[in-house]
């Protein structure tokens, strides 16, 4: 993606993620400890992305969004998939505030469903957290390379690798090329599917890292919040 193209994706004047996560933690009197623990995240981190050092993959937003009650669409106003097909000039591409990484929704709700899916471009020099969690996942590399971490064991990968693996072994990913790579990702983590109750919201933002990147605010590229 050129930089006019991610330049049109931006907008301005919403709060950051970290400042939503703080907000909707103090509002239910929750300390991090108690957040960290409910969503499991360590304390340390969870304090980085509070205080916008660090920005947390869909993965672990989705975690915190479910430790607080509230779904991730709370944090990141993301497309929504009307219909099963998805055409590759009309997907909408969402990025959370603060990361680099840009996202593609392939998946659709219906009831019952269980997968999430999305193409993402990773931009070089980016490094995830690591996460355990519920479910499974797939990587499979599309464009460029990646070097995927599991349970402590580096793989490099390049197009045309996968990589499919429990949610629950500690895993975390990186680019390490000059280029970006673009990465089809699935699994049955829910990512958009609230657990929660709707719940009264404070400001909500018109959406497998922590490496500090330029700030970057929630977007869509067919939709801008005013």
């Amino acid at each position: 993606m050129t930089g006019s193209a991610l330049a049109r994706l931006e907008t301005e004047g919403h709060p950051k993620v970290g400042a939503l996560i703080r907000a909707r933690r103090r509002q239910q009197q929750m300390t991090l400890e108690a957040l960290g623990k409910s969503a499991e995240v360590s304390v340390g981190y969870l304090s980085q992305v509070e205080r916008d050092h660090a920005t947390p993959s869909l993965g672990t937003l989705a975690s915190i969004a479910r430790a607080l009650g509230v779904g991730i669409d709370y944090f990141v106003s993301a497309p929504t998939a009307q219909t099963a097909l998805t055409r590759s000039s009309e997907r909408n591409r969402f990025s959370v505030d603060g990361s680099s990484i840009v996202y593609e929704r392939l998946g659709t709700d219906f009831p019952g469903n269980t997968l999430s899916s999305f193409v993402m471009t990773v931009p070089p020099g980016y490094r995830s957290e690591t996460v355990a969690h519920e479910g499974e996942e797939i990587l499979y590399v599309l464009d460029g390379a990646i070097t995927s971490r599991l349970e402590g064991e580096d793989m490099l990968m390049s197009a045309g690798d996968s990589l499919h693996f429990r949610g629950n072994r500690p895993h975390s990913w990186s680019n390490h090329t000059d280029q970006p790579a673009r990465l089809l990702w699935t699994g049955t983590l829910a990512l958009f599917r609230s657990s929660a109750k709707p719940s009264r919201q404070v400001a909500a933002v018109a959406k497998p890292g922590t490496k500090p990147v330029k700030n970057k605010k929630i977007v869509t590229s067919k939709e801008k919040r005013t």
